[in-house]
């Protein structure tokens, strides 16, 4: 007989998941069992296929919402959207996050105004509308993800580094609300990952190096992850998971690094 699905009858919204770390987290919570709902300002039709794929394989619902997470009221929508969906809420991935790379005299207003609404204020958008529905539900885990980048600052990432350093404190906040009840809040902290975005950059270092993928990966974690590598995605997710149980209220307000060392380094 097949193990039971550890999150089966659950549902999860996903923020920024329609690539990258979230598009592996969207698809290791159907692989659990749980009903997804990614959001993203992607077209809807970027995904289709893999959500259609997820949902056929694992017998849930992958489902997608067009979102620009920096309009107060498309968060709203979408909130109200999934829970119309699926009916509740209990399992909340704040991953959506714009970059923008200048040195802080450079950066326009502008940019720094989305940074904050996409990386910060959607966040709270999400986490102070689910709540609620999670209470209700008598389970609840809500997930931000930071970075490295959270705790160390580095140049030309003003709006980044603030932002995530800032998800620290939301998640802070949210673990002291919600201690003793069945919900927690957790930050995960990758590190490198070969997302879209970093493989562009990497993909550039060897065009204009004339290096092997290799040593551009090598040179481009120079001085950053210790153990030489491209954290894996699956491991992120996995971390996810865990917290998803029993041991995710035993750790309410953890900040996990997932980032080969890096934070190590003195």
């Amino acid at each position: 007989m097949a193990e039971p699905r550890s999150l089966a009858g659950r549902s999860a919204l996903v923020t920024g998941g329609a690539g990258g770390l979230g598009a592996v987290m969207a698809a290791k919570l159907a692989e659990a069992g749980a009903n997804v709902m990614i959001a993203d300002l992607a077209p809807a039709d970027s995904c289709s296929a893999t959500r259609s794929e997820l949902a056929a394989r694992h017998g849930v619902s992958v489902d997608y919402c067009q979102t620009d997470l920096a309009d107060p009221a498309q968060v709203e929508r979408l909130v109200a959207m999934t829970l119309e969906r699926f009916g509740s809420i209990e399992i909340l991935i704040n991953n959506a996050v714009v970059r923008h790379f200048a040195p802080i005299e450079d950066l326009p207003l502008a940019d720094w105004n989305q940074a904050l609404a996409v990386n910060l204020t959607a966040a709270f958008l999400c986490t102070q509308k689910l709540l609620p529905v999670m209470r209700r539900a008598g389970y609840g885990r809500v997930f931000n993800m930071t970075s490295v980048y959270g705790a160390r600052g580095t140049a030309n990432r003003v709006g980044y580094v603030a932002t995530k350093a800032a998800l620290l404190g939301l998640t802070s906040a949210t673990a002291i609300e919600v201690a003793g009840s069945a919900l927690s809040c957790h930050s995960l902290t990758p590190g490198s990952v070969l997302t879209p975005g970093v493989k562009v950059r990497v993909d550039a270092l060897i065009a204009s190096e004339s290096i092997s993928a290799e040593e551009a990966e090598r040179r481009f974690l120079e001085g950053k992850q210790p153990n030489g590598r491209f954290v894996d995605p699956d491991s992120v997710a996995e971390v996810m998971l865990m917290l998803c149980g029993p041991v995710g209220l035993d750790m309410n307000g953890a900040n996990l690094p997932i980032e080969g060392g890096w934070l190590a380094r003195a």
